[in-house]
């Protein structure tokens, strides 16, 4: 089984982005209680988008299973305020539990957390506890940063986040570290956002002892761990300059880097400088980088392609195309065999 750990529903019909540019009118207009039904979207619509987009997609690269969540940018956690992010969240969570009993032996679903700045994480937890409990999904996006590239909370190995560490802990779900829209003019979004979230989220927990109070709390770096994989001396010797220990007892139990490395020598990179036990298959496909690269004549996010050339052996590549994520995320395989896919 070829299971990618990080889809977004990018391709979600245009009645949802309409729903939020309603909710946010009323912000505008200073009704913060604008009433705000789910929008009206079809089963139907919901099958075109899937069919049309990802599924197509990964009946022709060869995935099977996608681990599916809301759009990244679209999570905008920086809007409004608390209760915009709990009734936006609840109703892009909502979508993606329709598409996962439309599709069920192709996605499952984790959540968008209803994150504000300077919010008590604890008021993600109702939401976090109703998707996995009751909605089957199987982890959570985290963002480090709902400001938006401003960086105004406490680093991820505070005890300010302790408390949703300790639900995410008890439902056995890990955390995709995540961040979402670039407020900050001085960084695009995906080029230099995303890749600075997940190098400074790797640089906190090195500089912090989180995994001493969760040993079993999980985390996961997408887009290949940023700048980390490149810079891995950099992080080792920094490691031992603060006193931690070394990296594969202080954080690589714990944390693990997905595949959205988009050529193949960044791939080879990867394979070689991070664990292969720490390697999760994923492709982010239909979303940060979208067309053909012309060395190769095919598309950038076509990750498959990638593990599929690189000189390591089949059970390696079989870690990290399903055995991984199977270890990864807790409740994974509970929800694979209630589907018959195991």
């Amino acid at each position: 089984m070829i299971i990618d750990c990080h889809g977004h529903y990018t391709t979600a019909p245009s009645e949802l982005e309409s729903w939020r540019d309603r909710q946010l009118a009323g912000l505008a207009d200073g009704n913060r209680t604008l009433p705000t039904p789910a929008p009206k979207i079809t089963d139907d619509q919901l099958r075109e988008t899937i069919e049309k987009g990802q599924l197509r997609l990964m009946s022709g690269r060869g995935s099977d299973l996608t681990i599916f969540s809301p759009r990244a940018a679209g999570m905008a956690h920086h809007v409004g305020n608390q209760k915009t992010s709990e009734d936006w969240s609840r109703v892009c969570n909502d979508l993606i539990y329709r598409v996962t009993q439309l599709f069920p032996k192709n996605f499952i679903g984790v959540c968008q957390l209803p994150q504000s700045p300077g919010v008590d994480p604890r008021n993600c937890i109702a939401e976090l506890e109703r998707c996995v409990t009751e909605l089957g999904f199987v982890g959570c996006n985290l963002n480090p940063d709902p400001s938006g590239g401003y960086w105004k909370e406490p680093p991820l190995t505070d005890k300010w986040w302790y408390p949703l560490y300790e639900k995410m802990v008890e439902l056995d779900v890990p955390a995709m570290i995540h961040v979402s829209n670039s407020c900050n003019p001085c960084f695009h979004a995906t080029g230099a956002h995303y890749i600075n979230g997940d190098t400074t989220a790797f640089m906190q927990l090195i500089q912090g002892n989180l995994f001493k109070d969760f040993p079993t709390l999980k985390f996961i770096i997408p887009h290949g761990g940023g700048a980390v994989p490149f810079h891995w001396g950099r992080y080792r010797g920094l490691a031992q300059m603060l006193k931690k220990p070394l990296l594969g007892e202080h954080l690589m139990k714990n944390v693990y880097f997905d595949t959205c490395v988009y050529h193949l020598p960044g791939m080879e990179l990867l394979s070689k400088v991070i664990p292969v036990d720490n390697i999760l298959f994923a492709s982010e496909m239909i979303g940060a980088v979208q067309g053909i690269d012309p060395e190769t004549g095919h598309d950038y996010d076509d990750t498959k392609r990638y593990v599929d050339q690189l000189p390591i052996s089949d059970s390696d590549k079989k870690k990290i195309f399903e055995l991984n994520a199977r270890a990864v995320f807790g409740r994974l395989d509970g929800q694979l065999k209630s589907r018959g896919l195991i």
